[in-house]
């Protein structure tokens, strides 16, 4: 049975665990992506990663999308398992893209003109919202593990659409700056 508060001591644990990872990630990441020198984790081989990272955020886009169409078909077994599979491809993602902006040095973007201030429009805002977004994911993804239905479609209401736009802006922004590697 579902209680509207957290009464529950794990429940208030794994709420303030949430919370902490929201906030370290962006913070980690933040950190990698200005840091003055680069990690020397390897060679040549992370210069493939932000082609692997636009396949992951594809496909999580592709597992969000068939997640939607399973819970409104009232599939629930499907809905969990395409949920899952994006959370699992978000993880990866997380990794992958950690492991490259420690390692190499950000691309810049290229373009001129109106094509310029597109890009920084989507750029900036997917950073935004990815940054953002953790919270509501995790507790969603957290709730809808449980069984708590109730406490899940309300937070799904403002986490899927942002997740689903993190994913889609992520492949855009890859798309635009993609030309402008040089590796």
């Amino acid at each position: 049975m579902e209680s509207s508060n957290m009464a529950n001591p794990a429940e208030k644990g794994m709420f303030k665990l949430i919370t902490i990872v929201s906030v370290l990630i962006p913070v980690v990441v933040a950190i990698l992506l200005f840091m003055p020198a680069k990690l020397d984790l390897a060679s040549e081989w992370v210069y493939f990663l932000p082609h692997l990272n636009a396949v992951i955020n594809f496909s999580a886009s592709l597992a969000l999308i068939a997640g939607l169409i399973f819970i409104k078909n009232k599939m629930i077994p499907y809905h969990r398992a395409s949920m899952s599979i994006a959370f699992g491809l978000g993880a990866i993602f997380l990794v992958s893209y950690v492991i490259y902006h420690a390692s190499a040095e950000s691309t810049s973007f290229g373009g001129e003109g109106i094509i310029k201030t597109v890009y920084f429009i989507v750029l900036i805002s997917h950073i935004i919202l990815a940054a953002v977004a953790l919270f509501p994911i995790l507790l969603a993804y957290y709730y809808g593990t449980k069984g708590m239905v109730e406490k899940h479609k309300k937070i799904v209401r403002y986490a899927y659409p942002i997740w689903l736009y993190v994913t889609i802006s992520g492949v855009l922004v890859y798309w635009m700056i993609s030309p402008y590697y040089t590796h």
